[in-house]
């Protein structure tokens, strides 16, 4: 089975991927070779952050590696909080950089008074393999919630209702459901297909 390296220690994502991935590769982390400096996300894109996080394991690690980004996309705050997603409550005051808690309040706030509250969560993922780089993109449309509900998830699931859940935030979704319909989950596929393919 092919082994790939991902881009990051953040254990909700890994065990999402984990979840997701099928038979097509095995997925270790940073720690698992060592790699525990911050890696630059300066890009203005999702793509740019993405593919800036897998050359630089690739080139400072020499391994196969990929990596995400994902976005929050708002249509009454003209696409924000986007590539600012995990930083968008301390950009406006609220909390420390990638507090959940803390962009969940600000991004209320900011839609108390939205007419609509239509949204998307876009992931990018880059993978640096074999001297190739590759773009993955998954979408899930929905709407921001009036307040949190449910407990599982991370991040903005509380507040998400995705379109073909019938209401349901994430974050009342068992992880199968989610993946099966999530940006995560969608992009993660198209990148599992492709290494089907390259693989054979």
């Amino acid at each position: 089975m092919k082994e790939l390296i991902m881009a990051t220690n953040n254990a909700h994502k890994l065990e999402e991927v984990r979840q997701i991935r099928g038979s097509a590769f095995t997925v270790k982390s940073l720690n698992d070779i060592g790699c525990t400096e911050d890696i630059p996300e300066t890009a203005d894109t999702l793509e740019g952050n993405a593919l800036q996080k897998a050359l630089y394991v690739h080139e400072h690690y020499g391994v196969d590696c990929f990596a995400d980004d994902t976005g929050l996309e708002v249509d009454a705050l003209n696409g924000a909080p986007g590539v600012y997603t995990a930083r968008f409550g301390a950009m406006n005051g609220y909390g420390k950089s990638h507090d959940a808690d803390a962009n969940i309040q600000c991004l209320l706030d900011k839609l108390k008074d939205a007419e609509t509250r239509n949204a998307r969560f876009r992931t990018v993922i880059a993978l640096v393999q074999g001297g190739k780089e590759m773009l993955f993109e998954g979408i899930v449309e929905g709407k921001i919630l009036q307040q949190r509900v449910g407990n599982g998830g991370f991040g903005y699931d509380p507040i998400f209702a995705p379109v073909e859940a019938n209401g349901l935030a994430f974050a009342q979704m068992s992880a199968e459901a989610k993946n099966a319909i999530s940006h995560r989950g969608r992009a993660t596929k198209k990148l599992a297909e492709y290494l089907c393919q390259y693989n054979k």
